[in-house]
């Protein structure tokens, strides 16, 4: 098939639903399109994955979209959208070159332009992505195909940052596209990736369609966590809306659905015993944080920002949340326990409640009964527990505690703000992260203490972000071993943010779905449905 007649092909896609697939052979118009419906961890209604670090729009972005490079399931770096490459043995210059075949969905060919956009406006959003940048001496397109970048000094971790898989992934799209100011929302969600997204399909709080791209062109080897082939068996995928824990439970077994992304714990039990149902951790385990903002009373004061540290009662968060012994553990590390950089070395913080020495504190800080806003996704099945937990220990350690209810999708966009909270600000919310954005801290986007410039928090640390500028141009691993230590000691002090525990998220699907792909975030390509 021509380019031309793909772009044909793609545009009617895009712009039809079920009439689509009238196109499709008479076999398959008898059958009907096969649609895999998915019940997403959360509401999709932010469609720019530069823009924030919403899980949601994470999952987004790798439908539609497609990286430079990728991680396979054992973290190992593989060329993605690249053919190959090139890197000095000093680490300051690197040559690609894209690989055949790579189109938009409008069927514009992928160009060196479209990546140097791309990468640009990441890097602006991106905390690798910006030290990366700032280390470049120039970027240019050498062809149409392949691009080079020059750096001032070495930059070992070029490969990391552009194969993060999480928070934020450097996706490429259209110069046009990235030439949307980074503080801004883009509105052309054209992409390159193995689906389409159908726009006139798109209903926030209700569903999200992908139509599979029929020009794309997968990888030969076989998929693993987001590298290898993106090979996509069905017509569609559509995203279905449900919010409460029951209803997505009753979806699955009822076949209403196919798959469950995160299975709400309390359903766990009862999905157990389906002989339909299977569960299984497509994504290895995550960690819930706790995470303040630095920048409006009263947590600009780091001693009341540590206050609220002490109050964090890791078993009882957890056991609120997750219910079943076995999908859970207590964590003090900012890293994974039982990852490379773990330690146990945590200062102050135990991950026990310390209500005395919180209450100290606190008059030693002068804090003067100033209510903390903590912001409540009451909606999110599968952190809704927390907040209401998190608020009775903070009251127990001496806190005023405004506890505001709101759906995600409003929590996502209101932690944007640097108001005070009179103004629609915020003072703490909990979220949960995965091993893809906290076992390295380079990756991990709350890990900064470059201000307003830095992640929702906006914590100002001048001696962590120089730790985690020599972590970045060191290559010995016992080195960045102990640069890790230091790095996560300086977060604890600085009370940036504090760890709650971790758990093993389950994707529940019935047996006529096939080919989950284990991977450091969940991906949808690869599933069969029988």
């Amino acid at each position: 098939m021509s380019l031309k007649r793909m772009s044909r092909w793609a545009a009617a896609v895009l712009v039809a639903s079920a009439a689509a697939f009238t196109a499709a052979p008479a076999t398959r118009a008898a059958e009907g399109p096969k649609v895999l419906r998915i019940v997403p961890q959360a509401d999709l209604k932010i469609l720019d994955p530069i823009w924030t670090t919403a899980f949601v729009t994470r999952n987004h972005g790798y439908m539609i979209y497609d990286t430079l490079f990728g991680v396979d399931a054992e973290g190992v770096i593989h060329p993605q959208m690249v053919d190959r490459y090139e890197a000095s043995a000093d680490a300051k210059s690197f040559r690609f070159t894209l690989r055949e075949g790579l189109a938009f969905h409008d069927g514009q060919p992928v160009t060196a332009t479209d990546v140097i956009a791309s990468l640009k406006r990441w890097g602006a959003r991106d905390n690798l992505g910006q030290k990366m940048l700032a280390s470049l001496e120039s970027i240019e397109a050498v062809d149409a195909k392949t691009v080079a970048m020059t750096f001032k000094t070495p930059f070992g971790m070029v490969l990391d940052a552009l194969s993060k898989p999480s928070s934020v992934p450097a996706f490429i799209m259209p110069a046009r596209v990235a030439a949307t100011p980074p503080d801004q929302q883009i509105t052309d969600t054209t992409g390159s990736g193995p689906y389409m997204f159908v726009k006139d399909e798109f209903r926030p709080g209700e569903r999200v369609v992908y139509a599979k791209n029929p020009a794309y062109v997968p990888r030969a080897e076989p998929p693993s966590g987001t590298a290898g082939g993106k090979v996509v068996y069905v017509d569609r995928a559509e995203l279905i809306i449900l919010k409460d824990a029951q209803t997505q439970a009753n979806a699955l077994v009822n076949g209403e659905v196919d798959l469950i992304e995160w299975l709400p714990a309390e359903q766990y039990a009862g999905l157990k015993s389906k002989p339909d149902i299977k569960m299984e951790a497509q994504v290895v385990k995550m960690s819930v944080m706790l995470h303040l903002n630095h920048l409006i009373a009263p947590f600009n004061n780091p001693k009341i920002a540590q206050a609220a540290l002490m109050a964090i009662n890791q078993q009882a968060l957890m056991r609120a949340q997750l219910v079943h012994k076995e999908l859970y553990n207590g964590c003090t590390s900012i890293y994974p326990c039982g990852t490379v950089y773990a330690s146990e070395n945590t200062s102050f913080f135990t991950g026990k409640p310390q209500f005395d020495k919180a209450k100290a504190l606190l008059k030693e800080a002068g804090y003067d009964g100033t209510p903390v806003v903590l912001m409540y996704p009451a909606d999110f099945a599968v952190i809704n527990k927390y907040p209401p937990v998190m608020a009775e220990l903070l009251k127990q350690a001496g806190f005023v505690v405004d506890m505001q209810s709101m759906d995600w999708p409003t929590l996502v966009t209101r932690r944007t703000k640097k108001d005070p909270v009179a103004q629609g600000g915020w003072n703490a919310f909990i979220t949960s992260w995965g091993m893809a954005d906290t076992m390295n801290p380079m990756f991990f986007a709350p890990l900064t203490g470059s201000g307003e410039k830095g992640w929702f928090g906006w914590t100002t640390d001048d001696q962590l972000e120089a730790l985690k500028n020599e972590f970045l141009i060191t290559t010995d691993g016992a080195t960045r071993k102990k640069l890790a230590e230091g790095i996560q000691l300086r977060a604890i002090e600085a009370a940036v943010f504090g760890p709650i525990g971790e758990f093993k998220p389950l994707t529940a699907y019935r047996t006529s779905v096939s080919g989950l792909v284990t991977a450091p975030v969940p991906v949808f390509w690869n599933l069969k449905k029988d």
